[in-house]
């Protein structure tokens, strides 16, 4: 390798030509240096295919749609409504067999009416002599005379009883208050309470009245004779009831 001075004497001897080629190739050389340059700089150039594969992968910082929790959601909506038709339908039901129950109580009620007259009726026609009690006897106005009463109205249509019988009930049901009124038990919670001296439910009183006595359900004797001939028509006779009828 020649010293730096011989450097500069061969500089000097060179012909022009050689001196512009060896100039070039000093120029290709800094060009060369300068291309990556120019990328770390932020200069436009062209990437390779193998260059591009080899960049990294970009990720999105965008949140991923849950779709589990969709279907979830979905689902959850469905079981809301299903649940939601299924009460109605079953409120539905409630009413209809709470409507259809009312009307079987109804119908009973009405069959014991025409049962009640049909009676009544039949025991008429046997008796077309029959006079009303009252009008030849008198009675003092106390339990005891309200029983007597009765009784002699029963006999006149067939309606069985005794005394004690009938004592028996009233002072189980009323005490001997021909005013008493029962408004907690389920008859009273259907809006019908129970009355008098044997707490006789009015649809009761109206279809097992007795002709020739009082149709105000709190008259002791029209109450009694009624509930006497209800007994007898459901048990045979008041003396065969010993509790609530």
């Amino acid at each position: 390798m020649p010293k730096a001075n011989e450097a500069v004497r061969i500089g000097r001897a060179l012909p022009k030509a050689q001196k512009i080629a060896v100039a070039g190739a000093a120029t290709l050389s800094a060009a060369a240096i300068a291309v990556p340059a120019a990328v770390a700089g932020g200069g436009q150039t062209t990437v390779s295919a193998d260059a591009a594969s080899s960049a990294p992968v970009r990720i999105s910082s965008q949140p991923v749609k849950d779709v589990h929790g969709d279907i979830t959601d979905q689902l959850a909506g469905s079981s809301v409504k299903v649940q939601d038709i299924e009460a109605r339908q079953q409120a539905a039901a409630k009413q209809k067999a709470a409507a259809a129950q009312q009307k079987a109580k109804a119908a009973h009620q009405k069959a014991a009416a025409r049962q009640a007259r049909q009676a009544a009726a039949s025991r008429s026609a046997h008796r077309p002599q029959m006079q009303t009690v009252a009008a030849t006897k008198s009675y003092p106005n106390n339990l005891d005379g309200w029983i007597r009463q009765s009784l002699d109205i029963m006999r006149q249509h067939n309606i069985p009883g005794s005394y004690s019988g009938i004592h028996r009930n009233v002072m189980r049901e009323s005490s001997g208050n021909p005013y008493a009124i029962n408004n907690w038990d389920i008859n009273a919670i259907n809006g019908v309470p129970s009355k008098g001296l044997l707490q006789v439910i009015q649809p009761t009183f109206n279809a097992y009245h007795v002709p020739g006595t009082s149709w105000n359900i709190y008259d002791p004797v029209a109450n009694i004779t009624a509930a006497c001939n209800y007994a007898a028509h459901r048990y045979g006779s008041m003396d065969n009831v010993n509790s609530a009828y």
